[in-house]
């Protein structure tokens, strides 16, 4: 309960800092620009499987039960609404993430951040912040790319080895898929991003034990990022369901 509390005051102090003059616009470019440079290349990677997978599952499940033309609906939106951000919140959690608690917590044990307090500087404004940001804008931006090339893969797949039919598949997704889909997707993009980096930067700001200590809180922030990635999906997907009716219903 008192990390939880803990963790609160650091979201607040955060919120806060956002109105704090000057902003860091430099640091949030080069934290983008860093995060961006760790996480494209592995989203895409993984992005690429993930969508094959869902689309040769979802062919095979579809075509026993007599319904090929719904698979190209089926799989996109399971790409868009759950895939994408799950992929891009893993990606940025544990490339991302890890980068910024590592850098926290080796400025924290070098004592920097105390050097910070004593000369009057924020350290949430001038380091926290814009790595917030940075992380939020990266993961909004690389959710959108992980929804291009999952849906690609997914057509490939299921087209070209299922041999399925490619005006099926895009008539079908056209059909039951509509906007909000994707609004709910980068919704939770950006969510997920700011988990992320808040519970990096709370690990990050307090680390125990010297060098192993930044090692472990790490490794935590890894794993704790990950557990309420699942939580806040399952909420945001469950709510997203009772609110919106689906296309045609």
């Amino acid at each position: 309960m008192r990390q939880i509390g803990q963790v609160a005051e650091l979201t607040a102090a955060i919120a806060r800092g956002l109105f704090r003059r000057p902003f860091q616009f430099r640091e949030f470019i080069q934290q983008s620009w860093f995060i961006a440079s760790v996480t494209i290349l592995p989203t895409a990677l993984v992005a690429i499987p993930f969508g094959a997978v869902i689309a040769l599952q979802l062919g095979s499940l579809t075509r026993q039960l007599g319904a090929q033309s719904f698979t190209g609906a089926a799989s996109v939106l399971a790409i868009i609404q759950q895939a994408s951000p799950i992929v891009t919140a893993l990606l940025v959690a544990g490339a991302g993430g890890s980068a910024i608690c590592a850098d926290l917590g080796s400025r924290t044990i070098r004592e920097e951040i105390d050097a910070m307090k004593v000369l009057g500087v924020d350290p949430i404004a001038r380091l926290v912040v814009p790595r917030v940001l940075a992380a939020m804008l990266v993961a909004v931006l690389l959710n959108g790319m992980v929804s291009v090339v999952g849906v690609v893969g997914g057509y490939f797949f299921n087209v070209v080895m299922q041999g399925g039919t490619p005006g099926a598949y895009l008539s079908s997704f056209s059909a039951l898929a509509q906007l909000p889909d994707l609004y709910i997707s980068e919704i939770k993009a950006l969510l997920f991003g700011l988990i992320a980096a808040v519970i990096a930067a709370y690990k990050g700001l307090s680390p125990s034990g010297g060098p192993k200590g930044v090692g472990d809180a790490v490794n935590q922030s890894v794993v704790i990022t990950f557990l309420l990635l699942f939580f806040v999906n399952f909420v945001l997907t469950t709510i997203y369901l009772q609110v919106v009716p689906a296309k045609g219903s």
